[in-house]
């Protein structure tokens, strides 16, 4: 009998052309799992992904389900695909997922950039942060995030992957500091493609002096692409986690732990 699981998906974007999968072999997270889901169980599947990240991007809470047909314990279905799946994606959680889409049934989505600031270059963290040099006014910066938040127009900085709607609400907008990192973190409904590397690029000017606060208003306000700045680096972004409304977070059938 087929059977319905959602998963939580941690991945290293690094070497991936984004989640979705694409025309061909172009390597995308989507791909490799469906791959790895395939060798164990010599079934084809879909995987569908609360979130379409970009090239590069990472997640440590993607949401996930798949269907196959699986007789053995759970526990035995997330070990046996996370043996295959490359080094770098991983499968964290694994339970029954019956009536359950991680994409329509989402609350909201969290997002999580980070900025490393250092006098030389940090090799460390070159994959997962923006290194800047130069002084950032935070104060400037965190005054320009504070006008995301609520319900808004948000064409200036990204289209939406399907539809026309550009509208989305925002929880969350928020910078803090971990010296020598920076953090901006922002939770929102939904997210048009490239919205949060725009959104940070753009704040990033301003706390460079290259753009005032309300210059980025303005450009907010327009609800226009053509108003938007600078697209901050793919790698400094990670899809943190997705929550539910209304859907009880029950125990993992299967979880990370029990590999051990």
């Amino acid at each position: 009998m087929v059977t319905r699981y959602r998963a939580t998906l941690a991945y290293d974007g690094t070497n991936y052309q984004g989640f979705q999968r694409q025309v061909g072999d172009t390597p995308t997270i989507q791909l490799a799992v469906e791959h790895a889901i395939a060798r164990v169980t010599g079934q084809a599947t879909t995987v569908i992904g609360a979130g379409r990240t970009d090239t590069g991007v990472h997640a440590a809470g993607q949401v996930i389900t798949f269907e196959v047909d699986w007789q053995h314990p759970d526990t035995d279905l997330l070990r046996a695909i996370n043996a295959v799946l490359p080094p770098d994606i991983a499968l964290q959680d694994l339970a029954l997922g019956s009536g359950f889409h991680p994409r329509f049934d989402a609350h909201s989505r969290l997002y999580r950039y980070t900025i490393v600031q250092a006098s030389q270059r940090q090799p460390l963290l070159s994959r997962y942060a923006w290194y800047m040099r130069g002084p950032l006014d935070l104060q400037a910066m965190q005054t320009a995030a504070a006008l995301l938040l609520g319900e808004h127009d948000f064409a200036t900085f990204g289209s939406p992957p399907v539809g026309t709607n550009t509208v989305r609400e925002v929880f969350r907008s928020e910078w803090e500091t971990q010296t020598p990192l920076l953090l901006y973190t922002i939770e929102a409904t939904a997210f048009l493609q490239h919205m949060v590397r725009r959104i940070v690029g753009m704040l990033v000017d301003v706390g460079r002096g290259h753009t005032t606060v309300t210059q980025f208003e303005a450009a907010f306000r327009a609800a226009d692409l053509a108003q938007s700045g600078r697209v901050a680096p793919p790698q400094g972004l990670v899809l943190e986690q997705v929550t539910y409304k209304n859907i009880l977070r029950t125990p993992s059938l299967a979880s990370a732990q029990d590999e051990n």
